[in-house]
């Protein structure tokens, strides 16, 4: 059976965060396994106003998250103010193992039924104070894209959302599927949960307008040995303006930036491929069996071998 995901949406409804949510875990035709189901629902069914201007019709009610293995929650225009019918639902679900996914201003709701307290929640920077006044027990952190708790994720950004949800996929079903579905989508490098949600602002020097041909170029040459000095000459920028743009911008340092992208790489190839665990080392720049070992070890805390027997 597929993985119902669905929506729990309320006017007025901000298209982005759903359509970014069903790109993911809609169908992505013949050539990529569809594990998931999406469908809308709303306390009200009918006709809901989007920020758009126009009304998106929703059929099911409430009752549709009985069904439901993750409750999408895309926003929450009303504020604080949680129904009891929505929070008895959503409680529900929660209890019987649904994953509770609040996107945005969506936190309020599991926030206002306490399955966050005492816990970290990825939140929209202009939210911060708000949510430590209501909520308290709430480790609030507005610089990073997501945090998953895997019964309980929160992402503070619109754009975190196609971050999140491929999250869920490389969780239950590999990183290969959600490679996989991001390259159809078009959607950047992964993003792990930890990097910044937004760079700071320059003190002096020049910005480049973007990082994503750098990023692409790496992953396109993950097979050599690369040096921060050799990503530094790709972008012409020194060695420590890049370190310190990767760190402003992506929360991490250009050494753990390709680390990162190496092992997303050896997941892939272990999950689709027969090939030896030295083989895919040299692949994807880790140079010998040995090394792939312990770093996918540190990394991931489990062996090659046993990755690859939990996910073919």
């Amino acid at each position: 059976m597929q993985h119902r995901v669905v929506a729990l949406v309320g006017p007025p409804l901000e298209m982005y965060r759903v359509t970014g949510a069903s790109a993911v875990f809609g169908d992505h035709g013949p050539d990529i396994p569809r594990h998931y189901d999406f469908a809308l629902c709303a306390e009200r069914p009918g006709p809901v106003r989007t920020t758009m201007g126009v009304d998106v019709i929703v059929e099911h009610g409430l009752e549709a998250l009985a069904g439901a293995g993750t409750v999408l929650i895309p926003g929450w225009h009303a504020g604080p103010e949680v129904s009891p019918a929505v929070g008895a639902a959503v409680r529900a679900a929660h209890r019987r193992g649904a994953r509770i996914v609040a996107l945005c201003s969506g936190i309020h709701v599991p926030a206002s039924l306490g399955l966050l307290d005492g816990r970290a929640a990825a939140v929209h920077w202009e939210m911060t104070a708000d949510l430590a006044a209501r909520y308290p027990l709430i480790r609030s952190d507005a610089s990073v894209l997501y945090v998953d708790h895997g019964d309980v994720a929160t992402a503070g950004a619109s754009a975190t959302t196609v971050d999140l949800c491929l999250n869920q996929v490389r969780r239950e079903h590999g990183a290969a599927l959600a490679m996989r579905i991001g390259r159809q989508l078009a959607a950047a490098p992964h993003r792990e949960g930890n990097q910044r949600q937004f760079p700071r602002l320059p003190t002096s020097g020049p910005v480049p307008d973007s990082l994503a041909p750098l990023l692409d170029w790496i992953t396109a040459h993950l097979h050599q040995s690369l040096t921060v000095e050799d990503m530094a000459a790709r972008a012409g920028l020194s060695p420590r303006t890049l370190t310190r743009h990767f760190t402003d911008r992506l929360g991490v340092s250009p050494g753990r930036w390709l680390l990162e992208r190496r092992i997303a790489a050896t997941r892939a190839l272990l999950e689709e491929t027969e090939l030896p665990v030295g083989a895919i080392a040299q692949r994807v720049g880790l140079s010998s069996a040995v090394n792939l070992r312990r770093r996918f070890r540190t990394a991931l805390g489990t062996t090659p071998a046993a990755y690859r027997r939990s996910f073919r």
